[in-house]
């Protein structure tokens, strides 16, 4: 297999990186808490949702039935 040069940076820089910390996960991970604290940003939580949240879901009453969405099954 030809060598892949954006591979091969990925894999440089990600030793590097891992190098920096001692190749430890957990220091990896507490630099990365603490850049989070130190950013100003405000952290994003993309955790699950209620399905009950969402709307336009695909449902079918009985097996056979044909699929409608929610909004259609509401207003008809």
């Amino acid at each position: 297999m030809k060598p892949d040069p954006i591979v091969e940076e990925v894999r440089r820089v990600r030793k590097e990186h891992t190098a920096r910390y001692g190749n430890d996960i957990h220091r990896i991970f507490e630099a990365i808490r603490e850049k989070e604290k130190t950013s100003g940003h405000k952290p994003v939580n993309f955790g699950p949702k209620k399905l009950s949240d969402q709307k336009n879901l695909c449902v079918a009453e009985e097996p056979g039935d044909e699929y409608k969405t929610n909004s259609s099954k509401q207003s008809g």
